[in-house]
């Protein structure tokens, strides 16, 4: 790992994202697609398989997220397609698809509580030194369902989500507001998130550092300064 960057900064404000970086979407995904798969008996429309309709939706929901964060799809959008698409990729019949899916899937996912190993204990490491904030595009009542059930919310002294805002990450609008309601500049915050496109990039463009968060070990790209790919990781760095 470099760390040039902490060698001549003193930062006072962390900017977390919350999905993916927090929060194990994939794992709490997977389980509640596992207890839907039952539920719905999925068998018996013709998909006999859970892992690949799994690893289908998942695919299929981050590819509809990247468009999200871009403003290419509404919200709407968003859940109207990620499992209509995956079912009929899966060869289910138009008239075949469960039609309340979507609205359970919804309902029951953000109760899941699967964070990233030593998330507690890193945020709690960092809150003694620094000031905490979160900044999500996730969606306003799921957002606060899995901030309020893992109980990570003491640990941030602002929480935006993109929904209420009006603005998704990374339009330099939603950095400038998470910057004014800290009181912070921005020499002294630094963004950590997954995804490139919203949090790293959204933050370099705007003048403020970014750390990647990369658990799988993507690929990094040369113009990314900065990866961990644990969390326990920042503890060292920060």
């Amino acid at each position: 790992m470099q760390n040039s960057i902490f060698e001549v900064k003193i930062y006072k404000h962390i900017f977390f994202d919350l999905d993916h970086t927090i929060w194990d979407f994939d794992k709490n995904a997977e389980e509640t697609l596992h207890e839907l798969y039952e539920i719905y008996r999925l068998h018996e429309i013709g998909l006999p398989d859970a892992t690949l309709f799994i690893e289908t939706y998942t695919r299929n929901n981050h590819e509809l997220w990247a468009e999200y964060h871009t403003g290419k799809i509404t919200k709407t959008e968003l859940r109207e397609t990620r499992f209509k698409r995956t079912f009929i990729e899966l060869g289910v019949p138009p008239d075949a698809l469960p039609v309340a899916f979507e609205d359970d899937y919804v309902k029951l996912c953000p109760t899941k509580t699967n964070l990233f190993p030593h998330a507690h204990e890193t945020l709690q490491y960092l809150q003694n030194k620094y000031t905490l904030h979160l900044i999500s595009n996730g969606f306003k009542e799921a957002s606060e369902l899995k901030i309020g059930n893992t109980n990570i919310g003491p640990y941030f002294n602002n929480i935006i989500i993109s929904e209420i805002i009006g603005v998704n990450k990374p339009d330099p609008a939603i950095f400038r507001h998470a910057l004014d309601l800290a009181g912070a500049e921005k020499h002294e915050s630094i963004m950590i998130g997954d995804s490139l496109e919203a949090d790293i990039y959204g933050a370099l463009n705007f003048g403020m550092d970014a750390i990647y968060f990369n658990p799988f070990s993507a690929p990094k790209p040369n113009d990314v300064p900065l990866q961990v790919t644990h969390l326990k990781e920042l503890t060292l760095l920060l």
